[in-house]
């Protein structure tokens, strides 16, 4: 069921197992037949580790979600809440409980707590009068969830604002327990480097784990020889860009939610021969996005601009393998072709989708022509950043199209920002977008942009944007803007040294001749910024930080490297070109075009490491500043 997550270099499938063991172990204890009651949230994460069939075969025969009210009637002996600590759920469950219809026959109530349980929340059910002999309450750890065969996340959609907005350590402390468990399973790491605040304090909670469980390490030779740790807010700019790569705009359009993605029905609709016109599908077409469809592994880490080729090549393989059949003569060759018919049949139908998801991106992305440039340098950048998708079917050359104003606009003043052009005063783009009340989430992400990139804004252009904005869009939206200072995403120019332009000229984070085709640099995946936190990564592997000291000291937060002793006799001997595996954790979120960039890393053939991503949550820029964003409650009248 989950194959493709023993694929990579490290065997991933081994930590699906154990909370999938863990997860039998705790409805087995649970004696009879089963309803479980899902706090919403928990539904897609545990989708990654548990099917219904296994849910089923350990006797649970209705589910729920988690609302206010009444229970629905359900003859089962055992009520199990799957819910996250958070107080406001405590509270439903309090009311679900104590509005159970008292005639229907007597049944056990049980709390189990995702990944930890919480003394708030159970004082909160004391409160409420539903605790102790009423209700049983455990704890499932559940802090890493395999996403794919080079891929972890802890879907923790807080972490971020928990870490630089409230002050609050819980994601940290969960992360460090996340690791411990990792290490129980796939042996110590011997090497932890890290860089930020947060990181510096999940390697301390991490080593003080591991004096504390040091009479019972386990003998597992270690599969990891470094662990990276680091923090989002060392790099703010990244998740803030656009990006370009297929998966990166499959989320950044339309948001991809534990592996799956809901599109506009209108292109999958299909007619059949002989048909009219039929009605188009009103439900949204739900499709799983994982490196088990071989066409989605081989085309989701591409520059959009590769995609078109990519499916071009696909269609006449797929179209030559369907011609076969014309020469099957004998009884065994066309037992041969009938045997590969139901993959072949399989492959058509993946390009048949993806070649629909590439033209619903390409109706986003062109819309409209361009107008002529207003002066020779932003040609170049017309040309650099169109995306251009040669949509391909079986039967017709595409044609080339261009990318639509909106979009382009949009990507030229990002690349603007990232070298450094007019940084420093009042953007007319983002003047006319507020004017057009484009949405709110656009205009954050460009001036929070422009701030990063300056290394803050002059007072009257910070007070101009958010008068601005307040007026425009509604003055309760203060509190989001106030947000966005505190975690640094907007800020006030304190200095005159802006550090950027010298942090990007050392790192090479712009590369003007990105190739999107053929690609010889992480760059490809911004088509031209090379991502700040795979950069570091990348130089850590080779030639080492050393070599980068004194723009490390530019960057948020301390800098460190730390030694785990390995038990005897595990000490890793390494084969003549033998890749290292790194584990590179992003404590505050992590985007789906990092991955891609992290991804060609490890496919450099000089490259010397491997890697495996974790993250406390897959973001990309919309849902990272919607996680920081409040508003004032409106008055009561």
């Amino acid at each position: 069921m989950a194959a493709h997550l023993s694929y990579g270099r490290v065997n991933l499938n081994i930590l699906r197992e154990a909370a999938r063991k863990d997860l039998r172990e705790f409805l087995d204890k649970c004696a009879g037949s089963k309803a479980i009651v899902w706090d919403e949230y928990l539904t897609g994460p545990f989708g990654l580790i548990a099917q219904y069939s296994l849910l089923k075969e350990h006797e649970v025969e209705k589910m729920f979600t988690l609302k206010g009210g009444r229970l629905p009637a359900a003859e089962v002996k055992n009520i199990i809440f799957f819910v996250r600590p958070r107080l406001e759920l405590m509270d439903i469950i309090a009311e679900n409980v104590i509005s159970e219809d008292k005639m229907r026959s007597p049944r056990d109530f049980h709390i189990l707590f995702v990944p930890r349980r919480s003394l708030l929340c159970e004082q909160r059910l004391k409160e409420r009068g539903v605790l102790g002999s009423f209700i049983n309450v455990d704890e499932y750890i559940l802090d890493l969830i395999p996403y794919d065969g080079d891929l972890l996340s802890m879907e923790s959609e807080g972490a971020f604002r928990e870490c630089y907005l409230e002050n609050d350590q819980t994601s940290l402390y969960h992360t460090a327990k996340g690791l411990m468990t990792l290490q129980a399973l796939y042996g110590t790491i011997p090497q932890i480097f890290g860089k930020g605040e947060c990181a510096r304090h999940v390697a301390n909670m991490m080593l003080r784990m591991k004096r504390e469980f040091a009479g019972c390490q386990t003998q597992v030779l270690p599969v990891f020889d470094t662990l990276l740790l680091l923090d989002r807010n060392v790099d703010l700019l990244t998740p803030l860009a656009t990006q370009l790569t297929y998966e990166g705009l499959i989320d950044e359009i339309y948001g991809i939610n534990n592996g799956y993605v809901k599109l506009p029905p209108e292109k999958f609709a299909q007619k059949k021969q002989g048909e009219g016109e039929k009605d188009l599908p009103t439900e949204p077409k739900k499709l799983q996005l994982n490196s088990a469809e071989e066409l989605y592994a081989e085309i989701r880490d591409k520059n959009f601009n590769a995609v078109g080729a990519a499916l071009s090549k696909k269609a006449k393989i797929i179209s030559a393998a369907f011609e076969e059949r014309h020469n099957a003569k004998t009884v065994g060759e066309i037992k041969q072709f009938v045997s590969q018919l139901p993959h072949m049949q399989a492959a058509r139908t993946s390009l048949a989708n993806h070649t629909s998801i590439a033209e619903l991106i390409k109706d986003i992305t062109s819309r409209q022509k361009i107008p002529p440039p207003l002066h020779p340098g932003l040609y170049l950048t017309l040309l650099h950043f169109s995306i251009i998708v040669v949509l391909c079917c079986i039967s017709c050359v595409p044609p080339y199209v261009s990318a639509s104003e909106a979009f382009f606009d949009n990507l030229t003043v990002e690349q603007e920002f990232m070298t450094g052009v007019d940084t420093d005063k009042v953007n007319t783009y983002i003047e006319d977008c507020i004017a057009q009340k484009d949405p709110l989430i656009k205009i954050l992400r460009l001036v929070c942009m422009q701030s990063v990139c300056n290394n803050g804004l002059k007072q009257k252009v910070l007070d101009y944007y958010k008068r601005e904005i307040l007026q425009t869009y509604g003055y309760e939206h203060i509190l989001t803007l106030n947000n966005l200072e505190k975690t640094g995403l907007l800020k006030l120019q304190t200095s005159t040294r802006n550090n950027y332009p010298t942090i990007r000229k050392t790192l090479k984070l712009w590369m003007e001749d990105a190739n999107e085709q053929n690609p010889n640099d992480i760059s490809y995946v911004y088509s031209g910024y090379a991502p700040l936190s795979v950069r570091l990564t990348q130089l850590l592997a080779r030639p080492g930080w050393r070599s980068i000291e004194e723009v490390l000291k530019m960057l948020p937060g301390p800098h460190f490297e730390e030694r785990q002793q390995l038990p005897a006799g595990l000490h890793k001997k390494r084969q003549q070109g033998e890749n290292r595996t790194t584990l590179v954790f992003f404590l505050g979120g992590v985007t789906y075009a990092e991955i891609a960039a992290l991804r060609f890393l490890s496919q450099m053939e000089d490259g010397g490491t491997e890697y495996v991503i974790a993250t406390t949550k897959l973001i990309n820029g919309t849902t990272w500043i919607k996680s920081l964003m409040d508003r004032l409650e409106e008055p009561p009248f």
